[in-house]
């Protein structure tokens, strides 16, 4: 494989690859036993292996550098990405429901059951060692989207483990309703699921500010230098890649440039020290005095005059 590709994107690959397996042998074993529990599976196997795709195009686009035209960059693409991820995944689940009470309005007939069990055991075990190169992938690049692809992978392996529950239990009763009741339920799990990807996605496309704990480790990083007097109008936001950080610093009227661009050189050091593996800009200002509340003002339309008067 090139080793130019990105652990992200060949987290993608192997997901969407796992995912294009599941869902020819689901569909095969699914069509031909007339389970709605394991053609819901293969659903949304199909869908897993869509998304997987999607998920590789965003992180190719959100990895391209700034230009004139995208001076911050393409990150965001990854959270748009991670919202259809959601939205995709949560129509499925409506379906699989949907799928489930027409079953059990029409009492179907489950048949080939041992083949259905011995897929879903495959597709548990497949999963499994997914869903943990997936969170190893994850925990290392702090990537939205490939949080979202662990986080569906994960509800996979649970709706694919009641999913087994469920054949079993048919086996056993030769009751065909469990499986559209359970097949119901995995519907409603899955669109439990979703929420959580669709938030963090909206979250960073409205520029929500960065984890509690690391607003107050930035806090704490800029207090700590002796030669800054105060601190005011610190923002942060991140668009899944790269965490943007502005912030005024007061200084002594007199100090050297060149000894407040060495303050803030060591404060931006110990910043990005904080999430190594986050790109990081940081743009500081420079203040003689305290002037936020002439910042607030202008914020809200005034002009310097019109603050002056006051």
């Amino acid at each position: 494989m090139n080793n130019n590709i990105s652990p992200q994107k060949r987290a993608t690959i192997v997901s969407s690859s796992v995912a294009s397996i599941l869902v020819v042998v689901k569909l095969t074993i699914g069509i031909a036993s007339g389970s709605v529990a394991l053609l819901a599976s293969a659903i949304d196997s199909l869908l897993d292996t869509l998304v997987s795709i999607l998920n590789f195009f965003a992180i190719k686009k959100a990895e391209e550098k700034a230009d004139n035209t995208y001076q911050y960059g393409k990150g965001k693409v990854q959270a748009i990405a991670a919202v259809i991820e959601g939205t995709v995944i949560t129509l499925s689940g409506f379906y699989i429901m949907y799928v489930s009470m027409n079953k059990g309005l029409n009492n179907s007939e489950v048949s080939l059951l041992m083949p259905s069990i011995i897929v879903m055991l495959f597709s548990i075990v497949i999963t499994y060692f997914l869903v943990n190169y997936l969170l190893k992938i994850a925990k290392e690049t702090d990537n939205i989207v490939i949080k979202a692809d662990a986080l569906h992978y994960k509800t996979d392996l649970w709706s694919n483990g009641v999913i087994l529950l469920a054949l079993i239990l048919v086996y056993i009763t030769g009751l065909d309703i469990i499986d559209a009741i359970f097949g119901f339920f995995i519907g409603i799990y899955i669109i439990y699921s979703a929420y959580e990807i669709i938030e963090e996605g909206i979250e960073i496309l409205l520029d929500k500010a960065l984890e509690d704990e690391i607003l107050e480790s930035i806090q704490n990083i800029i207090i700590s230098e002796k030669e800054i007097t105060s601190y005011h109008w610190l923002k942060t936001r991140t668009d899944g890649t790269t965490n943007f950080v502005e912030f005024h610093m007061v200084l002594r009227p007199n100090i050297l440039l060149l000894e407040a661009h060495r303050i803030a050189d060591q404060i931006e050091d110990k910043i990005i020290s904080l999430q190594k593996n986050r790109r990081w800009v940081i743009t500081p200002h420079f203040d003689p005095y305290d002037d936020e509340e002439i910042n607030e003002a202008m914020l809200h339309g005034k002009s310097i005059l019109e603050i002056e008067r006051r």
